[in-house]
C-alpha cells in the first residue's frame, strides 16, 4: 500500500502537526548534513523527501525530489524552477554513481521490494556517497496511528534496518531518533515540540521517538586480484630519448669485456711507443 501524494501534501504543508514533524526531521538532516558541507554536491530524496531538501537549493549544485508512480508527483518547490520528478520505484532517472546525498522519507516502509529499492539506492550513490533513511519507529506510537504518514506500510527498529543496509552493501554510519510527541494536534503537545526533542535526545530509553533515522554510507573497496608490474624507465633513458627495450645482462656484459680490451690495446700501444 503506497500514499497519497495529496494526502502527504496536506499533512506536511496545511496541518500543525505535520508543519511542526516536518521542522523536526529537517533540523535533525541539517545538523549531520549542514547546507554549507554540500556546497557542489548532487543531492535527491525519493518517496516526499521534498520537504527534507530546501536548505539544499542555494547551496547543492543540483537538488532532485523523486516520487515513486503509485505515489504521484506534485511541483516542487512552489514558486520556482522544478526540482520533482515522477520515477519508477527501482528505475530512477539518475546517472550511476551521480549523487552525493540522498534523503527517504516515506519511501522505504511502504515499498513493494525494499531490498531493489536499496540496490537502486546503491547505484546511484557515487563512491563515499550518504543516504539518511527516515523510517516509522516500530515501538512509537506514530506507527500505531493511521492518522498520519507514519502509520502507513512497514515500520522498522534500528536493528532491522542496520541488517537490511549490510545486506545491500551500506555501511551504518550513525543512527538516531526523533518525533517524541505523540501524534497529536494539541496545542500543547505542538507548543512544546522542541523541548520534548530535546529531552528525548538525551533520555531515548525512556522517551519512545516515532522517527528512526539511520545514516548509511557507500564504501567501495579497491579491486583485488593478481599483482600488475609497471615498468619504470630510468631517468638516464628517457633523458637520452631512448626508447627501445633495454639491452639483456648478457649483450650487457660482453660490451663491458670488449670496452676492457679495447683499453688493454690502447696501454699496449702506448708503452711501445
Amino acid at each position: 500500500m503506497h500514499h497519497d501524494i495529496a494526502d502527504l501534501r496536506q499533512f506536511y504543508y496545511q496541518r500543525a502537526l505535520g508543519r511542526v514533524v516536518q521542522r523536526i526531521l529537517r533540523d535533525r538532516l541539517v545538523t549531520r548534513w549542514r547546507p554549507e558541507g554540500c556546497t557542489g554536491m548532487t543531492v535527491a530524496g525519493f518517496g516526499f523527501a521534498a520537504p527534507m531538501l530546501r536548505p539544499y537549493l542555494e547551496t547543492a549544485r543540483r537538488v532532485t525530489a523523486l516520487m515513486p508512480g503509485p505515489q504521484g508527483v506534485m511541483a516542487w518547490p512552489a514558486g520556482m524552477a522544478n526540482h520533482s520528478v515522477l520515477c519508477d520505484e527501482t528505475g530512477w532517472p539518475l546517472e550511476t554513481g551521480s549523487v552525493d546525498r540522498l534523503v527517504i522519507l516515506h519511501g522505504l516502509e511502504t515499498s513493494d521490494d525494499p531490498a531493489a529499492l536499496l540496490a537502486e539506492v546503491w547505484r546511484v550513490l557515487g563512491p563515499g556517497g550518504r543516504v539518511m533513511v527516515m523510517v516509522p519507529n516500530r515501538a512509537g506510537l506514530w506507527a500505531a496511528s493511521d492518522r498520519t504518514p507514519f502509520g502507513l506500510g512497514r515500520s522498522y527498529t534500528t536493528g532491522q534496518i542496520e541488517t537490511q543496509a549490510r545486506r545491500a552493501g551500506f555501511v551504518p554510519e550513525w543512527h538516531g531518533s526523533a518525533v517524541y510527541i505523540p501524534p497529536s494536534d494539541r496545542r500543547f503537545w505542538l507548543g512544546s515540540a522542541q523541548m520534548w526533542e530535546r529531552t528525548g535526545t538525551r533520555i531515548s530509553r525512556v522517551l519512545i521517538a516515532g522517527v528512526v533515522l539511520i545514516e548509511l554510507s557507500k564504501q567501495v573497496r579497491a579491486p583485488l586480484g593478481p599483482e600488475i608490474r609497471v615498468h619504470v624507465p630510468s631517468p638516464l633513458d628517457i633523458l637520452d630519448g631512448v626508447v627501445g627495450p633495454r639491452p639483456a645482462r648478457a649483450p650487457l656484459g660482453r660490451q663491458v669485456a670488449q670496452d676492457r680490451a679495447r683499453r688493454d690495446r690502447i696501454r699496449s700501444d702506448l708503452s711501445i711507443r
